[in-house]
């Protein structure tokens, strides 16, 4: 049997890294305590926006911008990103490092509850990027749905939650059993839905990779 910590940090041996400016911000947010999306699921976006080429993607959780400034940075020259975020300090941070990358232009972040500003958009993404409260993922996922392009990509980070949701309702602790339970429903619909074609994979602390049907409304 394949040893899992040793197998990340086998896998995670071969990254290239990022730009100088994204791999300081990376140690910056670590540093800091500010989640940050892990090496792995770093270099499945960069691969995602290689071969999908998204012009629009919607980020659901901001933090401090750094999976914003990456899509940015590896997305074809024009794309536009919409980012939400509703925690002040975080907020600020985003603002300051998007000044600093001189991606003031291509970055829009709308302050806020994602549940809140979801509902106020319109049009249709190329790309959604969910990374915000987890259990509150199936509260948004009729909007996303709403305003992803036919053969738009839906992309869900921790959905395997450090393993937790492997594990039986009982087994975790009573105060994560909410998000347990949301996540196992929010994967169950992703897997499930007539509209999409979704894949689960073991990458990071788990992430999903949604296609929605051309055909579905």
């Amino acid at each position: 049997m394949i040893d899992a910590e040793r197998l990340d940090v086998f896998l995670t041996s071969f990254d290239r890294g990022n730009t100088p400016f994204l791999d300081q911000l990376e140690q910056e947010a670590l540093q800091g305590g500010e989640p940050i999306i892990r090496t792995q699921t770093q270099a499945l976006l960069r691969f995602l926006l290689a071969l999908h080429r998204p012009m629009s993607i919607l980020e659901v959780g901001c933090a401090v911008g750094f999976s914003a400034l990456l899509m940015s940075e590896y997305a074809p020259e024009g794309c536009c990103i919409t980012t939400i975020e509703k925690v002040e300090r975080r907020i600020a941070a985003a603002k300051e490092n998007f000044r600093r990358a001189g991606r003031e232009d291509a970055i829009t972040l709308l302050e806020g509850d994602a549940a809140e500003i979801l509902r106020t958009l319109t049009g249709a993404y190329d790309m959604i990027f969910m990374d915000a409260a987890k259990g509150q993922y199936p509260n948004f996922l009729p909007d996303v749905l709403r305003l992803l392009a036919p053969g738009g990509l839906l992309v869900s980070d921790n959905i395997l939650q450090e393993g937790d949701i492997l594990e039986s309702r009982f087994a975790v602790e009573r105060r994560d059993r909410t998000i347990h339970g949301r996540m196992r429903e929010y994967l169950f619909e992703l897997t499930h839905h007539e509209g999409l074609t979704t894949a689960i994979l073991p990458v990071g602390d788990g992430v999903t990779v949604s296609v929605k049907n051309r055909r579905a409304e």
